[in-house]
């Protein structure tokens, strides 16, 4: 069997969880079965039974258009060139919309299967319009004909497919699958290795609130930041946050972490996406790990923090419900979101109530290491990508015999 995996993202080239979910996958996956990955960045390689192909996004349009829909415009470009040359290949899998128009388009070229993988989805996310301007509406049509196209459509979550099947009723909840994202067991493991903290102006002898991920809307980092003002004075909060969406928000980040700082001299931003190595040593020494998403599928770093026995405190949202186990591994916060935006419609109450978790916790560091060994015992036991290549595997010779029926009759 050979699959072809379609993305943006691919090492080195990652920013968010999707791109970590494919690193992964494609590595296990290999392991079976024969996987080209088609992905965006200059890149070729060949190792066993994994193939790497990018495709170079445009460096302008060339009509002098910039900015906010370029990216829209180009996915279209660069599916139509990752699909030029799938000689061989029995099933083709998308990640994110970025990719779904190459698995829409191949699954007529080639007649093969189309298998989409839906990491997030643009009717839940109206802020991305800040991001991509009209781009928005280009996003949400390729995500719209992906999804009532795809033969099969694997949910991370289920909450994920709760929301699939309330999104787009057209599509039948039988071709909806639930398949978790997963953890590299052996790479992420609790050390006691502060170089990175060091670096970084962490004091690894004060206990410290850790966040990490990029700055956008849906990770909720502004909510945190302004919970700040609310924590026991002089608590160390790291903020490992790059990468932001828009000029916007990343302004708006800056004055807000000011802000907190004139209050509280001990928050410390990171501004960048660390190296995993780095992630690795933040999160096993930290005392809390806080994830304020206002959105999230899955929350593959949930996770990663558990994996490295920090307790965490997260929303109540969507596919993290499913990960982190209250009162177990951690704390989950409730909200009420706005049906529109998906913020919180009481932002102060929010912060106040991560607060009162995160201040739980800071205080009591014999449920800290209680709730981190629950979570590494809970990503062992139910997020191994062997087991999750093993579901997606079945689920594609599912589909192949199927198609090889439906040719025969």
């Amino acid at each position: 069997m050979r699959a072809a995996l379609f993305t943006r993202e691919y090492p080195p080239n990652v920013y968010g969880g999707a791109g970590v979910h494919v690193e992964y996958l494609s590595r296990e996956l290999a392991k079976k079965i024969d996987v080209e990955v088609h992905c965006w960045g200059d890149q070729k390689s060949h190792t066993g039974q994994l193939e790497v192909v990018g495709a170079l996004p445009w460096s302008e349009i060339s009509n002098g258009t910039s900015g906010k829909f370029k990216a829209a415009l180009e996915t279209l470009s660069l599916n139509l060139t990752q699909i030029k040359d799938l000689a061989g290949v029995d099933v083709v899998h998308t990640h994110t919309w970025y990719a779904s128009m190459a698995g829409f388009w191949a699954k007529k070229l080639y007649n093969v299967p189309f298998v989409l993988t839906t990491h997030s989805l643009e009717p839940l996310r109206a802020w991305k319009a800040e991001q991509l301007g009209s781009g928005y509406a280009m996003s949400s049509w390729i995500e719209r004909t992906a999804m009532l196209d795809a033969d099969a459509i694997i949910a991370v979550s289920q909450g994920t497919r709760e929301d699939i099947v309330r999104a787009y009723p057209e599509v039948k909840p039988e071709r909806v699958h639930v398949i978790y994202n997963g953890i590299d067991l052996d790479e992420y493991q609790q050390t006691s290795d502060d170089t990175a903290l060091k670096t970084y102006g962490v004091d690894p002898e004060v206990p410290y609130v850790l966040f990490v991920g990029r700055i956008t809307r849906q990770k909720g980092v502004t909510h945190l930041v302004d919970a700040i003002e609310y924590l026991p004075p002089a608590t160390q909060v790291v903020l490992c946050a790059g990468a932001p969406d828009t000029p916007e928000i990343a302004a708006e980040m800056r004055q807000k972490v000011a802000e907190a700082r004139k209050r509280n001299p001990r928050v410390i931003w990171i501004e960048k996406m660390v190296t995993k190595r780095e992630a690795i040593q933040l999160y096993s020494n930290a005392r809390v790990f806080c994830c304020p998403s206002v959105y999230e599928p899955f929350g593959i770093i949930n996770l990663e923090a558990m994996a490295c026995h920090a307790p965490v405190v997260a929303s109540a949202t969507g596919g993290i419900k499913e990960v982190v186990v209250e009162n177990q591994t951690g704390y989950l916060v409730p909200f009420q979101p706005d049906p529109v935006t998906g913020f919180p419609t009481q932002p102060e109450k929010f912060a106040r109530d991560l607060v009162a978790r995160l201040s739980q916790l800071l205080a009591d560091p014999a449920r800290c290491r209680q709730f981190g060994a629950a979570g590494r015992k809970r990503v062992e036991e139910i997020f191994s990508w062997r087991s999750i290549a093993g579901q997606t595997v079945e689920l594609y010779r599912f589909l192949i015999e199927k198609s090889k029926e439906q040719s025969h009759s």
